[in-house]
């Protein structure tokens, strides 16, 4: 999905927790991902249906049994996401999903496998991109959105490649030439993409 053109997403929320993603071309170029296509003559699936919430279980099942809130929490490093945002050219609502996905917009938050910060920065990926301090912020915002934009670039701002990079890691994207069949890594873009939509429309109403 090209992040700096005309955008259509359309993933619907339904009493369903998980549904194929499908991707479809229109004439102009612009690039549509939808889990209800209204032709499936048109779409190609891009993700696959996840396992249901029993499958799930632990985190991830608490995690669908919720709907989807954007709290008031992210607004707090708005103007740093903007900042970097506009700088590398990634758009702010992709970098917000990214965000909530990872932390939960909690600058403190460490994984046991040791990312860490807002954009769970792992500590080699944060010493690549010259992340001072890393649970800073602004710091840790920096060096997430500039593995964005690297991630973007290199599967030429293929959004669904770009965030199973960042949740994998390249080699696994690369081997399997798409995204890696692991039910974190779909799971995460899965949850990505519907944040990413969320803050699209929120974004929609507070220009109105």
């Amino acid at each position: 999905m090209a992040v700096g053109g005309a955008l259509g997403l359309a993933l619907i929320g339904t009493s369903e927790v998980s549904a194929d993603i499908y991707k479809r071309v229109d004439r102009f170029g612009v690039i549509h991902y939808t889990n209800v296509p209204t032709d499936k003559r048109f779409y190609r699936v891009v993700i696959r249906e996840m396992p249901r919430i029993s499958a799930l279980g632990g985190a991830m099942a608490s995690y669908r049994a919720e709907p989807i809130r954007l709290r008031v929490e992210s607004r707090a490093f708005d103007p740093i996401i903007a900042n970097a945002s506009r700088r590398y050219g990634v758009e702010q609502a992709l970098v917000k999903a990214v965000i909530k996905a990872e932390s939960g917009f909690q600058p403190n938050a460490v994984s046991p496998k040791g990312a860490r910060g807002l954009m769970q920065l792992m500590p080699g990926t944060a010493q690549m991109h010259g992340v001072r301090n890393i649970h800073a912020p602004s710091d840790n915002i920096e060096g997430g959105v500039q593995h964005l934009r690297m991630l973007l670039d290199r599967y030429r701002n293929n959004v669904v490649l770009a965030l199973a990079a960042y949740n994998a890691g390249e080699g696994w994207v690369d081997q399997y030439n798409g995204i890696p069949p692991f039910e974190e890594t779909r799971n995460y873009v899965h949850r990505v993409l519907r944040f990413r939509q969320d803050y699209l429309q929120q974004a929609i109403a507070s220009a109105r």
